[in-house]
C-alpha cells in the first residue's frame, strides 16, 4: 500500500422497510413479487430486472420474433412497451387490435422468449408520436385532458377497458408474463390524477405487482404508484445553442442522487408554485422506494435543430454508472428502434405543426438503439449483454448492496469511485470516462482500499494506471467454491456456468489494464506469487483460451473482444456459452442467426454432439482446448455497393424557418429545390436472403427516400449512415428503383451537430449507396 491508495469505510445498511407500499403480489401468488423500500424481490429471493423498450406497433409484425428474440439474447428478463390511443382508437369508439397492434400477440411472443412485459397504458404516452399518443379527435374535442375532468376520464376508462381486455390471463398473478403497468407519462403536476388511474385500471380487473410513474423532473407522485427515473447522456430536446445538457455529467458519476431536471423540461412548466388540493394524494417518499429506472437512455433520438451523436461506450458507460449509484432495476429507453406510424392525418410523428417545441423525424424512431429501426445489431447490445450476463448471476446477490460513493466531482482530474457491499463483501465501481470530446484524466498509481465490517480488502495490490476512458467493476471476496474466495480480481465478473468439468467462472479484462487474481490464502497454482496472506495470479494473455484451474472451480478471462461476442443461450435443453461473430439468439432449443457477412464462426462451451443448419452450410467443429468451434456460410448474406462518390447538386435551400412554442429551427417542408438522385437496385439482391438494407454513407442536411410514389425514409444527417429497409417494397424496387431526395447542409443554419462531424463542408456528398443483405441461418443440435 502507498499514501496514495484511496480508502473507503462501507456504510452499514439498515434493513428494508416492508408491507408499507401498495404494490407487490398477493402473499398466496406464485413466484411472488414484492416491493421493499431497497429491492424487488421474487420468489422470496432479491430480483434485480433488466427491462427494454420496445414498442410492438412501430415493428414490423413480421420482425417481432427476432427483435424479441435479440433483445432476450442481450440480457433483458422484461420488455416496456408504449399503448399508443391514436393508433389503437382512430375514430372514437372504434378500436383496433389487428397486425402491429396485436398487443396481445405482442405479450405471448414475448412470453415465449422468456420475457415478461411491462405495459406503458397512457393515456398519454409521448414517445415523440403526435399529440403525446393521444388522437385528433380527442384533442379536438376541448377536454382537460390528463386531468380528473370527467368528460376526460369517461374516455380513459374505454381504452383502459380495452387494453386490459387484451391482457386476460396473461398477468403475472395469472402465470402470464404482465408484470406491471405505467400511468400516463411524464405528469409532474397531477397526482391525483395519476392515483386515478391506478383506481380505474384496478376497477376494470387489471392485478399486477408493480404500479409505476415517471418520477423525473420533480414529478409529483402518489405513494399508490413507484416512481421510476431517467439517465440520458444527451438530448435532442435541448436548445440549439446546448453543448452538452447541463445534467448529463451527472450521470457519468456516481451518484445517490435519482432525478433529472432536464428530461422533458421542453414541456414541462417551472413547478415552483404548485399549490396542491387539501385533499390531493399522500406523494413519494424516496426512503420508502428502491432506486429504479425505465429511461437508461438506449441511445438518443434527432429532432431538426439538435441532432445528438451518442455512441455505445456512452452508453454501457452510463448504464454502469447507474448500478455503481444504486440502481436495482435497469430500465432502457429505447432497447429497440422503430419506424413512426401513418395515420388519419398522415405521419404520427410530434413536430411544431402539433404544437410541440421540436421537429423530429417523420418516419423514422430508429434512436440510435442496441436493435435498430431495421432490427440491426449495434455495438451497445454487446456491451450492454456483458453487464446483463453480470446481473443474471449476481442481481440477487447485487440488488440488497448498499452503495458508498468514494470520490469524484466536478474535477475532471479526480478519480470517480464507488462500492456497492452488503457489509462483507461487494464490487468496487471505477470510471474514467465522459463522452468524446468531454474527457476525463487517466488516473495514475491506482490503488483502494475498502473497509468492510470483518477485513480490509486492497486492490489492487500494486498500483496501476488507470487509461482515460474506461469504466469497470471489480469483484471483492466474491465465493469461487467452498473454501476458495476471490478477494479480489482487476477484471469484470461476467457469468459463471457449470459443465461436465464443474464451475466455470467468466471474466472481462478490460483493455489497458493489467490483471491479477488475488485469492484468499496460499493456494498452490503454478507461476503465482505471494502476497501476504494471499496468493495473486498476473494474467498476461486474456483470451478464450485462458483458463485458470483452481481447487473447486475455474476462471476464464476474456478479452475485450471475446466478451463482446459472448452470450449465454438455452441450446438443446441446457445453458451454454456461445462465441458467435454474428448476432444469435436462441429459439426453442436452436441458435438463430442474423449476419450482413457471409461468413461467421460460432463455438459453444460445452458444445453439442453436433449441429445441423438451415440457410447455410456448416464446417466443423474444430478445436481442442475448452471450445468447439463450427463456421458458418450464411446463405444470402453479404454487401453490394451501388453507388459511390456522388456529389449531387442542390441550389442553397431558403433561409431557416422557426416555429413551435419554443421558437426553434423547423424541418424542412419543401423539397422542390433538393437534389434527385436515382439508385437502381439489382432485383437479384432479394433472392435468397432474410433482409435487404440500402446503406448510405453521406453527408447533407435532411433527405427522403422514394420507392415509386412511396415515402418509405426519412432522415436528418447527423454523422451516422442511413439505413433504408427495401424488403417491404421488393417488387416495386426492382422495377422502379430509389429515388432520394437531398438537401445540402449549410453551417450557418444553426443547426447543432457534435463536433466530431461539425465541419463537414456546407453541400451534399454521397461516399458510397451499399445494398447489405442480411442473411438467416437456424443451427440445430444434431
Amino acid at each position: 500500500m502507498n499514501d496514495k491508495t484511496r480508502r473507503l469505510r462501507v456504510s452499514p445498511q439498515a434493513p428494508p422497510r416492508r408491507g408499507h407500499l401498495p404494490l407487490g403480489d398477493d402473499a398466496r401468488t406464485p413466484d411472488r413479487i414484492e416491493v421493499t423500500s431497497r429491492w424487488l424481490e421474487r420468489g422470496g429471493k432479491p430480483w434485480f430486472p433488466v427491462t427494454g423498450e420496445i414498442h410492438y406497433s412501430r415493428i414490423p409484425r413480421e420482425r417481432w420474433n427476432e427483435v424479441l428474440g435479440h433483445a432476450r439474447a442481450g440480457g433483458l428478463d422484461t420488455v416496456a412497451t408504449y399503448v399508443l390511443w391514436q393508433a389503437h382508437e382512430p375514430e372514437p369508439g372504434r378500436f383496433r387490435w389487428d397486425g402491429n397492434l396485436d398487443l396481445r400477440a405482442f405479450v405471448e411472443l414475448a412470453a415465449r422468449h422468456g420475457l415478461d412485459v411491462i405495459v406503458r397504458m397512457g393515456p398519454w404516452a409521448h414517445g415523440e408520436a403526435r399529440r403525446g399518443g393521444f388522437p385528433d379527435w380527442l384533442v379536438e374535442r376541448g377536454l382537460k385532458t390528463r386531468t380528473n375532468d370527467p368528460a376526460y376520464l369517461e374516455l380513459a376508462r374505454a381504452l383502459y377497458a380495452q387494453t386490459i381486455s387484451r391482457l386476460a390471463g396473461l398477468t403475472h398473478a395469472e402465470g402470464g408474463p404482465v408484470v406491471g403497468a405505467q400511468m400516463d407519462n411524464e405528469l409532474y403536476d397531477q397526482p391525483q390524477h395519476l392515483a386515478m388511474l391506478r383506481r380505474i385500471a384496478e376497477d376494470l380487473g387489471l392485478r399486477v405487482p408493480l404500479w409505476t410513474a415517471t418520477g423525473w423532473g420533480g414529478a409529483l407522485v402518489p405513494e399508490t404508484l413507484l416512481p421510476l427515473y431517467s439517465a440520458y447522456s444527451d438530448g435532442f430536446w435541448e436548445d440549439s445553442q446546448t453543448e452538452w445538457p447541463r445534467f448529463a455529467a451527472h450521470h457519468f458519476r456516481y451518484s445517490e442522487v435519482r432525478d433529472d431536471l432536464t428530461v422533458g423540461a421542453d414541456l414541462r412548466e417551472a413547478l415552483d408554485g404548485i399549490v396542491l388540493d387539501p385533499a390531493a394524494v399522500p406523494l413519494k417518499d424516496d426512503a420508502a422506494t428502491p432506486f429504479a429506472t425505465c429511461e437508461i437512455g438506449g441511445g438518443m433520438h434527432v429532432a431538426y435543430h439538435r441532432r445528438p451523436l451518442v455512441t455505445a461506450q456512452d452508453v454501457a458507460a452510463l448504464a454502469l454508472a447507474k448500478i455503481g449509484s444504486g440502481s436495482i432495476w435497469q430500465g432502457y429507453y429505447m432497447y429497440a428502434g422503430g419506424t413512426q406510424r401513418v395515420g388519419p392525418h398522415g405521419t404520427e410523428q410530434e413536430s411544431h405543426a402539433t404544437g410541440y417545441p421540436n421537429d423530429v423525424p417523420s418516419l423514422s424512431y430508429d434512436f440510435y438503439a442496441p436493435i435498430g429501426e431495421h432490427a440491426q445489431i449495434r455495438p451497445h447490445h454487446h456491451l450492454l449483454r456483458r453487464l446483463h450476463l453480470w446481473l443474471a448471476a449476481e442481481g440477487a446477490r447485487l440488488a440488497p448492496m448498499g452503495v458508498t460513493v468514494g470520490g469524484g466531482g466536478d474535477d475532471p482530474g479526480e478519480l470517480r469511485w464507488a462500492v456497492r457491499s452488503d457489509g462483507h463483501a461487494g464490487y468496487l465501481f471505477l470510471t474514467t470516462y465522459q463522452p468524446p470530446g468531454r474527457p476525463l484524466d487517466a488516473q495514475k498509481d491506482v490503488q483502494v482500499t475498502v473497509s468492510f465490517e470483518d477485513a480490509d480488502v486492497t486492490v489492487p495490490t500494486r498500483p496501476l494506471d488507470l487509461p482515460a476512458g474506461v469504466s469497470l467493476v471489480w469483484p471483492l471476496r466474491y465465493q469461487l467454491a467452498p473454501g476458495l474466495v476471490l478477494r479480489s480480481a482487476t477484471a469484470q465478473l461476467v457469468t459463471r456456468i457449470t459443465d461436465e468439468d464443474g464451475d466455470l467462472v467468466v471474466l472481462c479484462a478490460t483493455g489497458g489494464v493489467p490483471v491479477e487474481l488475488v485469492l484468499d490464502g496460499d493456494v498452490a497454482i503454478d507461476g503465482a506469487r505471494s502476497a501476504g496472506d494471499a496468493t495473486v495470479v498476473d494474467v498476461a494473455e486474456p483470451g478464450p483460451e485462458c483458463v485458470i484451474d483452481l481447487p473447486g472451480a475455474r476462471v476464464l478471462v476474456l478479452d475485450e473482444a471475446s466478451a463482446n461476442r459472448l452470450y449465454r443461450l438455452e441450446v438443446a435443453g441446457r445453458e451454454r456459452l456461445v462465441l458467435s461473430d454474428a448476432p444469435v439468439y436462441a429459439l426453442d432449443g436452436a441458435l438463430v442467426l442474423h449476419s450482413e457477412a457471409e461468413r461467421c464462426a460460432v463455438a459453444l462451451l460445452p458444445a453439442p454432439a453436433g449441429l445441423t443448419a438451415d440457410g447455410g452450410e456448416l464446417a466443423g467443429p474444430r478445436g481442442e482446448g475448452l471450445w468447439r468451434t463450427w463456421s458458418v456460410n450464411v446463405s444470402g448474406a453479404g454487401a453490394r455497393t451501388v453507388a459511390e462518390d456522388l456529389r449531387p447538386h442542390a441550389p442553397a435551400p431558403p433561409e431557416p424557418v422557426r416555429g413551435g412554442p419554443m421558437d426553434r429551427l423547423s424541418a424542412p417542408a419543401d423539397y422542390s429545390g433538393a437534389a434527385q438522385v436515382h439508385l437502381d437496385v439489382p432485383s437479384d439482391v432479394f433472392e435468397g436472403t432474410d433482409r435487404v438494407l440500402l446503406r448510405l454513407t453521406w453527408t447533407g442536411d435532411a433527405g427522403r427516400a422514394y420507392v415509386g410514389d412511396r415515402l418509405v425514409s426519412d432522415h436528418f444527417w447527423h454523422g451516422r449512415t442511413w439505413d433504408i429497409d427495401l424488403t417491404p417494397w421488393r417488387d416495386d424496387v426492382a422495377g422502379q428503383g430509389v429515388r432520394l431526395e437531398l438537401l445540402p447542409w449549410r453551417r450557418d443554419t444553426g443547426v447543432w451537430v457534435d463536433a466530431a462531424v461539425r465541419n463537414v463542408p456546407d453541400g451534399i456528398a454521397v461516399a458510397s449507396a451499399v445494398v447489405v443483405r442480411v442473411g438467416r441461418a437456424v443451427l440445430r443440435p444434431a
